[in-house]
């Protein structure tokens, strides 16, 4: 889900008993039982064991004591420099923004933050990643002990071992760029349809028109934007680039998009305090009994239908407040550029321009009213139904003091970042639901290789469902979106009423505000 209005200064103003308190594992009653899904696994131990798996060489964290003597978004010693952080070594990306070779728009992500995951997520290669790092300058005696640290995916050893076997079994070993390609037919297909949907609609807008246009805007934010904006759809970074742009043209913003979904999201999945999609719809709604839980959580399960169709007019708020705060719900936009936040405001022109001011112009307010309703609605409610079963079922929560419990109520910096994205997630579907959705219904693989075109995905499922079974890790998966999606209304049912969970989170109200 998106950032509602009021919601990030909800999550800011709890009470530093809630967002602080540490705990080994958490005993939790169990919930209603859960129904059958495609387990995998071998019966699980009540922690799992750390797998004892080679790591590839990489510079470790130095120990520093003492608290915060520097700012260094405030510091003009740092404050004019393009830094970022990666694994405790403060670099300088100045000169090297040109040079990237999936180029400067996801780099620009880095600055300013600790990009350790975003780092080691996005590489399959992370030895010659690592290497071309080292190279550029290094701050000394930058305060890195003031920058939020990030997760350490490499860290991870089901991750390593998952992403061995996907580079030498999927791309020889040397992927030189394949990742990012084989999805362009798809694309091809789905903005052949979303043009003619658009020619249709512009020749006469109304009711259907605008539900057939909304299906190709939905169609457009699962697929092309999405693909494009993790730099997945080509090895050409304009290419990236221009079908990012997309976004902008159904209603969103690919910039505010970035930060939130990348940034926020993929970085700290289902972590209550960090991922926006689980704390930006609260406190209108609760998805996660970490939560604090209202009286009016027992029906969410019920209102939240009538919430869903609102799901682009909250895009529309949401963009703009990001515009002018430079920050989303989850995460300040620190390496935006003037371009990009002018794409902002020339992309919600441009979506305008085209869902109503040209229909007006060529008949009518009306019919331009009726056909942009039509559309909003449309794109809100199949958008707001494909994302929200992604990671709100049981098993993708700490409901019931298994491994999932355990992995999010650990402390973050000890947290496995491997099996936090497959614990807290959830599959459904196959190789049809993966045309459709832009790999969004392989949540599992999207979230442990978001760089990776989606025609790919069925593959690593394949090899992810082999290595959890190995492991005894559970992989949740549905057989269809009703069936998911079934479990998730029931879910939501089940969390609005029960109690409220201790967390471990012991983010600091600062640091909160610098990620």
């Amino acid at each position: 889900m998106v950032a509602l209005a009021t919601s990030a200064a909800s999550l800011l103003q709890r009470p530093p008993a809630q967002r602080g308190r540490r705990f080994a594992t958490a005993p939790v009653a169990a919930m209603a039982s859960r129904p059958a899904v495609a387990a995998v696994a071998a019966p699980l131990p009540p922690t799992l064991p750390r797998q004892q798996e080679a790591q590839p060489a990489l510079p470790a964290r130095p120990t520093t004591g003492g608290g915060r003597s520097e700012d260094p978004w405030k510091d003009p010693r740092w404050a004019g420099k393009k830094w970022t952080v990666y694994r405790g070594v403060a670099y300088d990306l100045t000169a090297f923004m040109d040079r990237h070779p999936a180029g400067a728009s996801l780099l620009r992500l880095a600055i300013g933050r600790d990009c350790t995951a975003l780092f080691e997520s996005y590489h399959l290669r992370p030895e010659v990643a690592v290497a071309r790092l080292q190279r550029l300058p290094q701050l000394k005696d930058f305060p890195v002990d003031a920058v939020p640290r990030a997760p350490y995916p490499n860290d991870s050893p089901i991750y390593n071992a998952i992403r061995e076997r996907v580079r030498n079994e999927l791309f020889g070993g040397q992927e030189h760029g394949t990742h990012r390609t084989g999805s362009e037919g798809a694309a091809a297909v789905i903005l052949g349809y979303a043009a003619a949907s658009y020619l249709l609609y512009a020749a006469a807008p109304g009711p259907l028109p605008g539900f057939l246009l909304g299906l190709g805007g939905a169609w457009i934010g699962l697929t092309v934007q999405h693909c494009g904006n993790h730099g997945a759809m080509s090895t050409r970074d304009w290419v990236n680039d221009a079908l990012g742009l997309c976004d902008d043209l159904i209603g969103g913003s690919s910039l505010t998009w970035r930060y939130h979904h990348q940034v926020s999201h993929h970085i700290h999945c289902n972590d209550e305090a960090l991922d926006e999609d689980v704390l930006s719809s609260f406190p209108l709604l609760r998805f996660d009994a970490r939560l604090p839980r209202h009286w009016y959580h027992r029906w969410q399960h019920i209102y939240m239908w009538a919430t869903f169709p609102l799901l682009q007019l909250v895009f529309q708020i949401g963009d703009w407040q990001a515009l002018l705060a430079n920050r989303t719900a989850g995460a300040t936009m620190y390496g935006a550029t003037p371009a990009e936040r002018a794409s902002v405001v020339l992309g919600k022109l441009a979506h305008y321009g085209l869902l109503l001011g040209l229909p007006w112009v060529l008949h009518g307010g009306d019919a331009a009213l009726t056909g942009a309703a039509a559309y909003a609605v449309t794109q809100s409610i199949v958008l707001a139904s494909t994302f929200a079963v992604s990671h709100n079922v049981p098993e993708a929560k700490p409901m019931d003091g298994g491994p999932t419990t355990d992995n999010l109520l650990t402390e973050l910096a000890a947290r496995d970042w491997g099996m936090q994205q497959i614990l807290t997630s959830a599959d459904w579907g196959g190789v049809v639901g993966n045309f459709f959705t832009g790999g969004l219904n392989l949540q599992v693989e999207h979230h442990l290789f978001p760089a990776i075109s989606f025609c790919h995905y069925p593959a690593i499922a394949e090899i992810v469902k082999d290595e959890c079974a190995k492991r005894g890790v559970p992989y949740a998966r549905y057989d269809t979106l009703p069936e998911i999606l079934g479990r998730f209304v029931r879910y939501m049912k089940e969390v609005g009423v029960a109690e409220q969970l201790p967390s471990t989170n012991s983010v600091s109200h600062a640091d909160l505000a610098r990620l």
